[in-house]
């Protein structure tokens, strides 16, 4: 099974440096997209948009642009340790209807990072996406109520940072949807993924470190909170049935 990544930079040209030398020797074939003026370092063959365009519409532009049977999605801020894309390509190869596989995730320092998550529900976005995520914990959402995984197991969705996706579920659902402009474009895929019927592995022997930057997180009121709400309002006018998970 080949493997072609695909790396979607916004003004982000320190961190591809410091991923390409992780990730070039582990694929086959490699796609950079510059979505903004400088987003990739001198003399690193790119993409270079016109005009910005969001997330899921840059990965769409970039896979089409590849070739192998199984695509990565990768996020600048995460860098796979080695041995990791193998890790990932060889579970999916041998697991028939894997449409989609994702890493262990790890911060910087080595801490998990929960990345294994929980289709939404009502009550979980509303305490997520309001100040009341100051004050309760979302342990079953993000699996913080269960051990770390040492097998490969199923889940509802993994977080879009570093995932493999198997080309002939991509075209099957037709790639991401590009009306997501940044937030909730990894969870429709997967949920798209579930209701047809493809399988998503998390596989902990693939180990990624990633730098979440978890700007809405922190931060209330930016225009990124205002893009993760549209992801919202997008998710749930096609998903209607998800208000009923409370």
């Amino acid at each position: 099974m080949r493997v072609s990544a695909v790396v979607v930079s916004h003004g982000t040209a320190k961190r591809v440096a410091e991923l390409l030398p992780a990730l070039e020797p582990q694929v086959d074939e490699l796609v950079v997209v510059a979505n903004t003026p400088g987003s990739v370092p001198e003399g690193v063959p790119a993409v270079e948009n016109e005009r910005p365009l969001g997330y899921a519409a840059n990965l769409n532009l970039a896979i089409a642009r590849t070739t192998g049977e199984a695509v990565l999605a990768v996020n600048p801020d995460a860098v796979p340790e080695p041995g990791a894309v193998a890790a990932l390509r060889d579970f999916m190869a041998a697991h028939a209807r894997c449409g989609v596989a994702g890493p262990r995730m790890v911060f910087p320092d080595g801490r998990p990072q929960p990345s294994r998550r929980r289709f939404p529900t009502v009550t979980g976005t509303v305490i997520r996406r309001t100040p009341l995520r100051r004050l309760v914990h979302q342990r079953h959402h993000y699996h913080l109520d269960e051990p770390q995984p040492t097998e490969p197991v199923e889940c509802d969705w993994m977080l879009g940072g570093f995932l493999l996706l198997r080309r002939a579920m991509l075209d099957e659902l037709g790639g991401f949807d590009s009306g997501f402009r940044l937030y909730g474009e990894d969870i429709d895929l997967q949920y798209r993924a579930m209701r047809a019927g493809w399988e998503r592995w998390y596989v902990p022997a693939a180990v990624v470190r990633h730098e979440h930057q978890a700007v809405t997180d922190r931060t209330l009121l930016t225009r990124r909170t205002f893009w993760h709400w549209a992801g919202i309002a997008r998710f749930v006018r096609k998903h209607p049935e998800r208000l009923r998970a409370l």
